[in-house]
């Protein structure tokens, strides 16, 4: 069977973007890789994500992991670390795969370089995490662009939360993205949660 190899970016901060990698590594069940993590290395994405998936959904090892919850070539400086994308090369694995981006794509990693350079090395079609607050279409409409200008792929959209049928008509109808799924908000998101939105995102067959 053929891998199916994703990246997971958010347009912007606090959308979900962890969770919906979650659901879609349990969905695929997949090898999980959070290349650069910075602040909460107790409670790590990577933490996270291991909580809230089975024993199908591998966690991989960090490249780098950074003590300060700031913008990685900020927490790197304060480490004494230089983050180099030569460094960010693709796991190895014979399995799926879903790699999470850090905040958005213009996330800087040192002083030349920003995350959607790693994307764009990676050549993988991307998924993208939205979620409805004022500003969320200028957001979400940049990222998109932001992408096809670089020649990226996208897979397609995940909205988080109820729908917005204004906002969401304008943003397809401006960019001929594929809607992907709708993931609600939880009150708390558990296993049992991931499990359930898992499920749905494989019966629907877009990934």
């Amino acid at each position: 069977m053929e891998q199916k190899k994703y990246l997971i970016t958010g347009i912007g901060t606090d959308v979900g973007k962890t969770v919906v990698s979650a659901i879609v590594a349990q969905a695929l069940e997949a090898d999980y890789w959070k290349p650069i993590q910075s602040g909460e290395l107790e409670n790590s994405d990577s933490h996270k994500i291991n909580r809230l998936t089975d024993e199908n959904v591998h966690i991989l090892p960090e490249r780098y992991r950074l003590t300060e919850p700031m913008s990685p070539h900020a927490s790197a400086a304060i480490d004494g670390v230089e983050l180099q994308l030569s460094e960010l090369t693709l796991p190895k694995t014979n399995r799926n795969l879903l790699i999470e981006g850090a905040g958005g794509l213009m996330v800087p990693i040192n002083e030349t370089d920003l995350l959607i350079d790693a994307f764009k090395i990676w050549n993988l079609p991307v998924i993208i995490v939205s979620r409805h607050y004022v500003g969320s279409i200028n957001h979400t409409l940049m990222t998109i662009e932001a992408l096809q200008n670089r020649g990226i792929a996208i897979k397609g959209l995940v909205f988080v939360g109820d729908e917005n049928p204004a906002t969401e008509s304008f943003i397809f109808n401006h960019s001929n993205v594929p809607f992907l799924m709708r993931i609600p908000i939880a009150r708390e998101v558990t296993a049992d949660f991931v499990q359930e939105q898992a499920s749905k995102l494989k019966e629907l067959n877009c990934l």
